[in-house]
């Protein structure tokens, strides 16, 4: 039976992945519209708006000092530096195959947080990951022979280790609320996704299409404020590795929703990886793994 935090971690995990599983197909509509930078500038600065009003209401204290210097870092790699980069990669390369290459995070956390000993090496993640991985390839039909350009193949492989970096950093600095956390985050990641798109020329413009309102109303309030405290959520009760399996299962809820709002047709591919995916989300994620294989400090 499941303990009370193992449950609330768990909601949240559901929550995390069926909330964020919106995100790109937002992301389609929104880029229709508005230039990659700025709408991922947009949608971080509302989204931490409206956290920073959730603080006021909660009546929370800002973090000040090593609290609010590792919180500003959080948001620095996981919202400026990792859209950034991802945002660049998904211009030019194929959805499918970026979808495959972020499926490695989880990996590549374990990876990091073993480097950095807050946890230890578990052979279940990595072959849940390695799974997970093939699972997400097969739904995506990522295309393996396509040309791929370099620099975008570098800027993928960098988001996932932004990513990864953010969940392990999380452990490291001061415990910060999950609504602080990503206030004073997406305020520092949206900061820099605006300096990205000043520099690279965008047009800095708003909506005029109700959908693309619609898709960034969805992604700053279920997509980035619900999605990340669940996510931050996560990372506290299970630790980094676990709850980057997130990225495994968004790719199948993100299938279905696109096919349900944007009208992409479905294919076999999705009930031959799903079980691929939770085969080894189980593993890696859901079959034991408590909070005491985190390594010993030495």
């Amino acid at each position: 039976m499941l303990r009370g935090g193992d449950r609330v971690a768990l909601a949240a995990f559901a929550g995390c992945c069926l909330l964020g599983g919106g995100n790109a197909v937002g992301v389609r509509f929104s880029n229709r519209e508005l230039d990659p930078l700025w709408g991922a500038a947009l949608r971080f600065g509302a989204a931490a708006l409206v956290l920073v009003a959730a603080m006021a209401v909660m009546r929370l204290g800002f973090p000040r000092g090593r609290a609010l210097a590792g919180a500003a870092l959080f948001g620095a790699l996981n919202f400026g530096v990792t859209f950034a980069l991802a945002y660049y990669a998904l211009v030019h390369i194929h959805a499918g195959l970026g979808q495959t290459i972020l499926a490695l995070v989880p990996l590549v956390t374990l990876l990091l947080a073993v480097v950095q000993r807050q946890e230890r090496f578990r052979v279940a993640a990595g072959v849940g990951t390695v799974l997970a991985a093939v699972g997400v390839a097969v739904i995506s039909r990522a295309p393996l022979q396509a040309s791929v350009p370099v620099l975008s193949l570098l800027a993928v492989f960098g988001s996932v280790l932004s990513f990864a970096e953010a969940a392990v950093l999380v452990n490291r600095v001061p415990r910060v609320h999950p609504v602080t956390m990503n206030a004073v985050g997406m305020s520092a990641g949206a900061l820099l996704l605006f300096a990205g798109s000043l520099a690279a020329d965008e047009n800095w413009v708003l909506p005029e299409r109700a959908a693309t309102w619609w898709a960034i109303a969805y992604m700053v309030l279920a997509g980035s404020v619900l999605t990340f405290v669940c996510y931050l959520i996560v990372i506290d009760h299970w630790g980094p590795s676990r709850a980057a399996y997130v990225f495994v299962v968004i790719p199948p809820v993100t299938i279905l929703a696109s096919a349900w709002l944007d009208d992409e047709p479905l294919s076999a591919s999705l009930l031959l990886g799903t079980p691929l995916i939770l085969l080894g989300v189980y593993l890696g994620a859901l079959r034991g793994g408590e909070r005491g294989e985190r390594a010993e400090e030495g």
